[in-house]
């Protein structure tokens, strides 16, 4: 950014640039209640923040819960997401991982000097404080997405819960399959 503005110098985007780049096009509703509630009034884990007049909750989830911090996040601090333990009496497999807010989740399987930090916490557990967690955890080197999708293996089965209910009524109907047009729009 400092090239391109101070010196007048275009840099080579790379691959998370081109990803930090890209905007996430949410109605501006979507986006306003996004930012207010959730950061700005902290309505989630407060116990106050209502999806269709309905106040929804984490002690609402009964499933097991995979959570992800990153080391250098200058948004979320990755002990404030550890905090999602208070919040649950669920199985918690968290991980923390090397970087910041953009590299330290886009850090694919084969990325150079990845590394991550995992221990599970089980239902009903004892709390460890951040920082004893830490002591605990058990260093990985890689990238934590491989560590993921074993994860999600253990934790899915070839059926399906429930019925898929189809989006959409009468009054208004899909204009198209997903994903959209969106995506081909520059």
């Amino acid at each position: 950014m400092q090239h391109a503005y101070l010196l007048g110098k275009e840099q080579t985007e790379n691959d998370l640039m081109a990803w930090n780049n890209d905007t996430t096009r949410l109605p501006l509703q979507m986006h306003k209640d996004y930012l207010t509630k959730l950061y700005l009034k902290n309505e989630f884990a407060e116990g106050h923040f209502k999806i269709t007049n309905k106040v929804i909750s984490l002690k609402d989830i009964r499933v097991p819960l995979f959570i992800v911090g990153t080391q250098k996040d200058h948004v979320s601090p990755w002990q404030s997401v550890y905090k999602a333990h208070l919040f649950t009496d669920v199985e918690v497999d968290f991980i923390l991982t090397s970087g910041g807010h953009n590299a330290g989740i886009v850090s694919e399987p084969g990325h150079p000097r990845r590394y991550f930090f995992s221990k599970k916490t089980l239902r009903n557990q004892t709390y460890l404080s951040p920082e004893n967690w830490l002591k605990q955890a058990t260093r990985y080197e890689g990238s934590w997405w491989p560590h993921w999708h074993q994860w999600l293996a253990d934790h899915s089965s070839l059926e399906q819960s429930g019925s898929i209910e189809r989006l959409g009524s009468a009054q208004y109907p899909p204009l198209m399959d997903a994903p959209g047009n969106y995506v081909l729009v520059s």
